[in-house]
Formats: C-alpha cells, sequence, structure tokens
C-alpha cells in the first residue's frame, strides 16, 4: 500500500510529462512533412512531394511520435494515395527477399524460444567461455566477427548469436531492461552491421565491391579489401568490448555459483525430447545451409523461411497455431516499408536530387587525405538516413561516386572503400535489416543505439582517418 501510493505521483508526473513531449512530436512529424510538400523550391511535383512524405517517415521514426511499422506502412500509403506513386510501387518492399527474411527469422527466434534449443546452446557456450559478464560479452563479438568469414550476412549471424544470446541472458536471471541484456543485444546489433564492411561478405560489401569494380574501372581481391581493414577490425573488436562494459556495466558480474550454477541449469533442461531434436535439426540445418552456400546458392531468406514453414507442418509440429499468434510481425511490415521507400524515392528522381547536393559541393574538400577521408566518411554517414537499405544506398550512390573520382582524378578504390566502409555508421534501426531485427528483439531502447551508434561511428571514423593515409599506401592503395 505504501509503495502505491509513493509511486502514483512520480508516475502521473513522469506519465504528463512523456504525452506532452509525444504531442509535440506527432506535432513535428506532421507540419515539417507539410512545409516541404508546399516550399516554393522549384522541383519537379513529384519529387518534392516524395521528399515531403521521406520526411514524414523519417521524423516519426526519429521522434518515435508512432510505432516504427505503422509510420512505415503510412508512408507506402501516402506514397500511393497521393499520386507519388503506383501502388506496386509504393508497396514493392514486400516483394523484396529482406522482408521475408525478416518473417522467417521471426519464425525461427520462436522455434528457439518455445524449445530447449536456446537454452542448451547457452550452457554449451557458458559452461566453456566462462561465468562472468566480460568475458561472455568478448567472445559473442570476437564469435561474431569469425563467423563473418564463412556467413555472407550480417542479418543471419545476428539471428544465430541473438538465439545464443536470449540463453545467455535468462542464464544470468535478468530481464530486457537489464544492463547485461541491453549490452549484449546493442553489440551484438551493431557488431553484425560493422564486421560485414571489414570482410566481402555482406550484401552492402558485396555490392559496393561490385560496382565500385564496374563503374571505377578498378579491381578490389577479396584479401586487399580484408587486409585494408584488418587492424580496424581487431581495433573495432576490442573497442566493442570495453565500449558495452562501460555504457552498459552489469548488474551481477558472475552468475550465482559461476560454472557449478550453469550446469545445474543444463541438468535442469532435462533431457532431449522429440519436439528438441526436431527444432535442433531444423536450427541446425539452417545454419549448415548458410555456411555451406557457395556450393548450393540458396539465399538466406529461402533457408530460413523454408525452416520456418517446415516447422509448422503436421507431424513436424515444432511451431503450432498457438505460437504463430503470439508473434509480433510488426517489424515484418518495418522492414518491406523501409525498402519500399527507397524505390520509391529512387524513382521519382528525390535521390538523384539528393546525389547531387551530396557531391556538387566536396571537390573543393578533396585536397587532403585527411580531409577528404572526413568529407566522404561523414557524407556517407548523412546519406544514409535518407535511406533504409544499405543496398539502395550502394546502388544509388556509387555509380556517381564513381564518375566524381574519374573526372577530379581521384582514386575511384579509395573513395568507393571509404563510402561503402562508412555505411556501417548508424543511428536509427529503419537505417539497416540488421539493425530492425535487433531492434525488434526489444531488449536495448533506440536511445541506446544512437549512444552506441555515436561512439562507434567517431571511433571507426578516427581508425580511417590513419589508415587511410598511412596503411592503405602500404598494401597498394593509394
Amino acid at each position: 500500500m505504501n509503495t502505491t501510493d509513493v509511486e502514483a505521483p512520480r508516475s502521473s508526473g513522469w506519465t504528463w510529462l512523456t504525452d506532452r513531449k509525444a504531442a509535440l512530436a506527432q506535432v513535428v512529424t506532421v507540419i515539417v512533412p507539410l512545409a516541404v510538400w508546399f516550399a516554393p523550391v522549384g522541383a519537379a511535383p513529384r519529387t518534392q512531394h516524395s521528399l515531403a512524405i521521406l520526411s514524414f517517415m523519417i521524423l516519426a521514426w526519429i521522434l518515435e511520435s508512432m510505432d516504427y511499422a505503422v509510420a512505415g506502412l503510412l508512408g507506402c500509403l501516402l506514397f500511393w494515395a497521393l499520386g507519388v506513386a503506383k501502388f506496386d510501387q509504393a508497396f514493392s518492399g514486400f516483394v523484396d527477399p529482406t522482408t521475408w527474411f525478416m518473417f522467417a527469422a521471426l519464425l525461427m527466434g520462436q522455434i528457439a524460444s518455445s524449445t530447449t534449443v536456446a537454452k542448451r546452446l547457452a550452457s554449451w557456450v557458458m559452461l566453456r567461455v566462462g561465468g562472468t559478464y566480460s568475458r561472455v560479452l568478448l567472445g559473442l563479438i570476437v564469435t561474431n566477427f569469425l563467423l563473418t568469414f564463412i556467413i555472407p550476412s550480417g542479418t543471419v549471424r545476428l539471428v544465430v548469436m541473438a538465439t545464443i544470446a536470449l540463453g545467455l541472458v535468462e542464464s544470468f536471471g535478468v530481464e530486457k531492461g537489464s544492463n547485461i541484456g541491453r549490452g549484449m543485444f546493442l553489440i551484438l546489433t551493431y557488431a553484425s552491421v560493422f564486421f560485414d564492411k571489414f570482410i566481402v561478405a555482406g550484401a552492402s560489401s558485396i555490392t559496393g565491391r561490385g560496382l565500385i569494380e564496374k563503374f571505377g574501372g578498378v579491381s578490389i581481391s577479396w584479401s586487399q579489401w580484408f587486409l585494408a581493414f584488418l587492424p580496424l577490425s581487431l581495433a573495432t573488436i576490442f573497442a566493442c568490448w570495453r565500449l558495452t562494459l562501460w555504457l552498459f556495466p552489469p548488474e551481477t558480474v558472475r552468475q550465482e555459483g559461476g560454472a557449478d550454477y550453469i550446469r545445474r541449469q543444463a541438468a535442469e533442461i532435462g533431457p532431449w525430447t522429440p519436439i528438441d531434436i526436431r527444432a535442433a535439426v531444423l536450427l541446425g540445418g539452417a545454419v549448415l545451409l548458410w555456411l555451406t552456400d557457395f556450393l548450393h546458392h540458396l539465399q538466406p531468406s529461402m533457408v530460413a523461411l523454408a525452416v520456418g514453414l517446415i516447422a509448422l507442418l503436421p507431424r513436424v509440429n515444432v511451431l503450432t497455431i498457438k505460437d504463430m499468434k503470439q508473434t509480433n510481425y510488426l517489424p515484418f511490415f518495418f522492414v518491406g516499408a523501409s525498402i519500399s521507400m527507397g524505390a520509391v524515392l529512387s524513382a521519382t528522381g528525390a535521390l538523384n536530387l539528393l546525389t547531387v547536393f551530396l557531391f556538387s559541393w566536396m571537390a573543393p574538400f578533396m585536397a587532403h587525405p585527411f580531409a577528404s577521408t572526413g568529407v566522404l566518411y561523414w557524407s556517407a554517414f548523412l546519406y544514409h538516413f535518407f535511406l533504409a537499405s544499405e543496398i539502395s544506398m550502394m546502388t544509388t550512390s556509387v555509380p556517381p561516386l564513381m564518375a566524381f573520382a574519374k573526372s577530379h582524378g581521384f582514386s575511384p578504390t579509395v573513395l568507393g572503400m571509404v563510402w561503402v566502409f562508412a555505411a556501417g555508421g548508424k543511428l536509427f534501426a529503419y537505417q539497416s535489416a540488421v539493425s530492425i531485427i535487433g531492434y525488434s528483439y526489444g531488449y536495448f531502447r533506440a536511445i541506446d543505439l544512437i549512444k552506441m551508434g555515436l561512439l562507434l561511428t567517431v571511433f571507426e571514423f578516427l581508425l580511417l582517418v590513419v589508415a587511410v593515409p598511412f596503411y592503405w599506401p602500404l598494401i597498394g592503395i593509394h
């Protein structure tokens, strides 16, 4: 009774303040797009209107004035209803493999959480890594990096690692809002984004490298790319570890009883049941197919979707209709709407307008390696705010960047590699499918992603501004 009496006024005051902030955010989300829509800027109406709707979607996501998925779907509806794009274009993201991989990832997460597979895997890892939060955190980061060599998808790696992290968080006996849970899922998300840039393995680095070679007229080998970013990757692993420990210190440094506690937890899981075995086979099969996709060339999204649907089949019964009803499908709509946004902006010429503006002012600042690296890095960082897909960013910006490099006598290799690497810096979930999936687990807040993203983005810039003029020439990148 006393606790309730004391907490009620605080809750009421906090709710009032939160409501005021939410109302202000909603007003800004409406007023700014209207101003962009009617502003006398002289642009083509379709281009200007698409930019207005873009501002609505980005403001809604940044200010959290409404749910991410709702804002995305509403933006797609506005593209269609206001005549900016046809229906098949305004909702084109919902036929994209990334969107359906999001759906499949939700199903796979449900498989792991509704069986004992995640707990068993977490116990196995904990027994070998150690009982402290610090050692577990470093183990997760290093494992994520090593998997980058063999799993060519940050999204897939995050799903695999999140399955482990789910069990680890439960083993620590903490809730979703704890520092342990926030730290693990946040750094796994950001590491999955950044590690794709260190190695030609993720969709953005593969796409970016191909466009650099095609439009820049240069050749970049896999090993050359790897060597160029090797010192940065090692420094980033250490920085991710220490930064996470600093931002999210653990509530408990060691689990109760250490390794003995983990053994007891593993014993309490009990023997394997038929459903657990089938779930492990499905999840293990998915991982095996992802690891060997260089042999069969199956898309990761196809494998994940097959596993999710097979789990629903009669006689398999790893997932039930009840499990389906308990799954949160809003991230699926968020991904589809985000990709649709990029497609509409490309079709209306809005992205071309933004790209011309982006590169036209660069030339005077490109006289020195330090200055040019900074201009490229932060320009790419800002450019990414207008896109919800790294692939869209690559396809719309790398070709004109290569033309800019050749026309001004700059190295297409250096400019292209810096630009692709800079795509790793993110502050908001909508900027990457990996970030969306990581955010969808519900273990960290949007403000956590902003803080971690800003610090790591600055750190990566400092590494790059040293590597480009001093280290890259040593390995033949001038």
